[in-house]
């Protein structure tokens, strides 16, 4: 008798060749899971996924100061994450089916531990209404609104 039980799944730099299937996660993942996000704005959603293309995510791929990361499985992709130089966390997301599993926090994880090495002493992100209890739980608060870079839900983390 065999048991498969969930492994964390491997949480590794992105490739060029990961384009693809990457767009393919962030289109679901915000078609399907942030409806509270862009459901009483009209044309948000376009918006949203008009930069979430396989020619955008090869561009962040190859993009310097900026670090792509993927979260797969023995059945492919399943998460993606992004970190600029300074700290900020600017995707975190997960393909619908793997919600709730670990893949979005092995994404922070790694792209928290991957900002402390680069000498950040904290990191920031602009949280969606959908994620902002899974941002709070992990340790995440609001941001001063003076130290935001735009209008948004800004949250920020100490990295000791």
């Amino acid at each position: 008798m065999s048991h498969t039980s969930f492994q964390w799944p491997l949480v590794r730099v992105a490739t060029v060749d990961d384009a693809d299937a990457a767009a393919r996660v962030l289109r679901q993942s915000i078609i399907h899971l942030c409806q509270l996000d862009y459901a009483d704005q009209p044309g948000r959603l376009e918006q949203w996924l008009a930069n979430k293309t396989s020619s955008h995510v090869q561009n962040w791929i190859s993009q310097d100061g900026f670090t792509l990361y993927v979260a797969e499985q023995e059945r492919g992709i399943v998460g993606v994450g992004g970190l600029n130089n300074q700290g900020i966390i600017q995707l975190n997301y997960v393909d619908p089916h793997w919600r709730l599993r670990g893949v979005s926090s092995a994404l922070l994880l790694e792209m928290e531990t991957s900002a402390r090495e680069a000498g950040n002493s904290n990191t920031t992100l602009e949280s969606t209404r959908t994620a902002e209890r899974f941002y709070r739980a992990r340790g995440y608060n609001t941001l001063a609104a003076q130290q935001a870079p735009r209008d948004g839900l800004w949250l920020t983390k100490a990295l000791t």
